[in-house]
């Protein structure tokens, strides 16, 4: 903990985790409203098909049905969470796209019969050729997905840092890899839900949402159903998992509130398990080709790095997706010379969207992976190397960056001696061996206009606070972080904080949580607004205490003079001469922020600095190889975070642990199997992701740094920490059995077959 602070730097368990545990939080499913009717979906049987004609009269006759819906009755209005990238209607208009697509909705007074509803809706399709290989979709004469998009290319970039011919001319050696990383499902607890509330008499539109951007998620209701934004209200209730899944608007959403609309009644949509992992989002699978020129010390000189990124059938975030998976290449590294090719392509597949680190962890295994392979070629120890190569704070940026902070040196070195490295790595039998592997994520990102985070601070006369917030909780804490800040900043404990957020008809505007920007944007928000509401309140008590404004202190709930506790009074002393004085109650402060960004945003064609304060990582891996079966098992994982000052080294600890079991997912286990456009395993049944018993031992080191623009010097702690485990864990696996993998998972059968191919 900070010197001098007493909240702020402590070990406090999240405010709503007592609900959680009695089961007393409301999760969108839990609501349930007078007269309430039940929504489902029907999808698309096909990956890519024109609509002829759909009958809906059989549906809608069946007793019980309330209303049927398809893309010819809703408004001509596309959307999509990233306003350049809109490409999708709620329901789908001219044709499918993919297996899974929105076709037509019902609603019931029951979900058994909204379930019955769907089989008596006839869809008339025109089959058309489907492509499902992201380098096939690219070719000339590949079935067109999206009429007008040539080669099925919706967004590319590319980007020269430096001169990279030169760089290579100059190097001692240059390697060419390439990598490939699988699609991933989010696979939150909580499916995907929304329940939607019309008032006939005002025109006002209430929307109960699992979603992780309330604000977006107004605007996109707004422009679908053609109605002012002043009239939608989106409220979060809790929500039980997102990771970038519930980013975007879906089908649920809309058309609860359609039906709500027309029919005057409450309408629910809950997905099925199955259309969590077909029909809403997933990390993109990526093809990577990497080549590096380094001199014989492994210093790099320069790198060409082309991407092509599998979409699916639509663009959800995918410019975002793409400029994150270039920039995050020049860093946690100094890369001098850099060529960056990348591409999102269509495909007729699930849809890819933001996931923890969005489009970075792909990146991240390949530079990672072919970092560890060079310096065995070079003849360079994989830690020296990182090293070696690290970013440092202060330090000039070829992309315009500016590292006001970094521990990235200090984490790799802290990593490798908690896991032993010297020790191990190359000594340990076979089958066994450690690996590391590094990272860096952004503090939010500072590359988009408007996305401000406000919130409004209120001093009751009782000493309770009142905090307005829009930031959205979905879990990891960000209410309890917004409250740490708001009662360091008053001198008040946490227990008279009450905080109402992610409320879009009370709260201030707010992004949302992505990005890793929830603490920076929207915690420094807070404690402005603190901080104006207390000096309303020390405006007065200085004069009280015949003291200067400046020397005041508020700390435990008392007002004093600096220096001299016993010079002052307690904080509801305080408000109580306040109010006897007939000022105005409560008092109210305001506060604002937001990152410097250029209008519009522009980094997708120039350099500048990408985020407010970037957070460095690295991760260290030690794992056992059976060499029967193959399978592996990871006994410890390291990870060693810079994650600025922590507000609540606890909760900063449950993210890095998380991330550990994300990791080990992406390595090992997690795969969204697609055969012709269809998902082969869409249940946690067969799904494979690790349970409890695959945990390994874990260790948490804080890698302090006071960044001086993050909220008492704090920086990201959430999602950079899902970029390094995979290949961590991979380049364990090599130091273990000796053989390099390219590609993700790496499961028993690759290894097995790998082993008999090196025998």
């Amino acid at each position: 903990m900070k010197k001098g602070l007493n909240i702020v730097g402590t070990r406090v368990p999240m405010l709503d985790a007592g609900l959680k545990v009695k089961g007393a939080a409301q999760f969108t499913d839990d609501l349930v409203l007078p007269g309430m009717l039940f929504g489902k979906i029907l999808r698309s049987p096909l990956p890519h098909a024109r609509i002829l004609n759909i009958d809906t009269s059989r549906a809608e006759k069946l007793p019980g049905v309330r209303g049927v819906a398809t893309g010819r009755d809703i408004p001509d209005r596309q959307y999509g969470i990233v306003p350049m990238a809109k490409d999708e209607y709620a329901l789908a208009k001219d044709k499918v796209r993919y297996i899974g697509d929105d076709v037509a909705a019902v609603c019931a007074i029951d979900p058994e019969i909204a379930e019955e509803a769907l089989e008596l809706i006839d869809v008339d399709y025109e089959e058309l050729a489907a492509v499902f290989d992201p380098r096939e979709a690219i070719k000339e004469g590949a079935p067109v997905i999206h009429e007008g998009v040539k080669n099925n290319t919706s967004f590319a970039i590319n980007k020269e840092f430096g001169d990279v011919a030169r760089a290579f001319a100059e190097s001692d050696a240059v390697f060419e890899d390439r990598f490939y990383s699988q699609a991933v499902n989010h696979a939150p607890l909580e499916p995907h839900a929304a329940l939607a509330q019309f008032d006939p008499l005002n025109g006002d539109l209430t929307l109960w949402s699992s979603t992780q951007i309330p604000f977006f998620l107004r605007r996109n209701l707004s422009n679908t159903l053609q109605i002012p934004e002043s009239k939608v209200r989106v409220i979060k209730p809790k929500v039980g998992g997102g990771f970038g899944q519930k980013i975007d608007m879906f089908a649920k959403d809309f058309c609860a509130a359609w039906f709500a609309i027309h029919l005057g009644k409450p309408v629910k949509f809950v997905y099925e398990r199955e259309e969590v992992f077909i029909s809403t989002r997933q990390r993109h699978p990526m093809y990577i080709t990497v080549k590096t020129g380094v001199k014989k010390d492994g210093t790099i000189l320069g790198q060409q790095f082309q991407a092509h990124a599998d979409g699916g059938a639509y663009n959800s975030t995918a410019p975002t997706m793409i400029a994150l998976s270039c920039f995050f290449l020049m860093i946690p590294y100094h890369i001098p010379n850099l060529i960056y090719e990348g591409c999102h392509i269509y495909t007729n597949k699930p849809v890819g969207g933001a996931m923890r680190g969005h489009g970075i962890p792909q990146a991240r295994f390949a530079v990672e992976r072919q970092l560890d392979m060079i310096a065995g070629r070079m003849g360079v120890d994989p830690v020296e190397i990182r090293i070696k190569n690290s970013i440092h704070a202060g330090q000039p940026h070829s992309a315009g960056f500016v590292i006001n902070t970094c521990g990235f040196s200090e984490s790799v070195t802290r990593a490798a001696e908690s896991i032993g490295w010297q020790e191990k790595r190359g000594k340990l039998p076979l089958g066994r061996g450690v690996g590391l592997a590094g990272a860096s994520f952004p503090s939010g990102v500072s590359n988009m206009s408007h996305i401000s985070s406000g919130a409004v601070v209120q001093l009751g006369r009782d000493g309770a606070v009142n905090v307005l917030s829009g930031a959205a909780d979905i879990g990891q804490g960000a209410e309890t972080v917004i409250s740490q800040i708001v009662a360091e900043e008053l001198g008040v404990s946490l227990e008279d904080i009450r905080i109402t957020a992610a409320d879009t008809g009370i709260t201030p505007l707010d992004p949302g949580t992505f990005g890793s920007g929830v603490t920076v944007r929207a915690g420094n928000a807070a404690r402005l607004a603190a901080m104006s509401a207390r000096n309303k309140l020390f405006e007065f008590i200085a004069e009280k205490l015949e003291a200067n404004l400046a020397d005041l202190v508020a700390e435990n709930r008392n007002i004093f003079v600096k220096g001299s506790p016993e010079k002052g009074m307690t904080f509801s002393a305080a408000l109580k001469a306040y109010q006897y004085a007939d000022l105005p109650m409560p008092i109210v402060g305001r506060g604002s922020w937001m990152a410097p960004a250029s209008e519009p945003t522009t980094l997708f064609k120039e350099d500048g600095n990408f985020a407010p304060s970037y957070s460095f990582m690295t991760q260290a891996a030690e794992v056992e190889v059976d060499l029967q079966t193959g399978r592996v098992k990871l006994l410890k994982m390291v990870t060693a975070h810079d994650c600025g000052t922590p507000i609540n080294p606890m909760l900063v600890e449950g993210q890095l642990e998380g991330s550990v079991v994300g990791g080990m997912g992406q390595a090992l286990y997690e795969n969204v199997i697609v055969e012709k456009g269809q998902v082969m395993n869409p249940s946690f049944l067969d799904y494979g992701f690790p349970t409890f018993m695959e945990m390994p031992e874990i260790e948490a080191i804080e890698v302090e740094t006071d960044d001086p623009i993050g909220p008492f010097g704090a920086k990201e702690a959430g999602e950079g920490t899902q970029l390094s485990p995979a290949p961590a864990i991979v380049n364990a696996v090599y130091d273990a059995i000796g053989v390099d993998f390219m590609e993700l998972p790496i499961t028993p059968e690759k290894i097995l077959d790998a082993l008999e191919a090196k025998k």
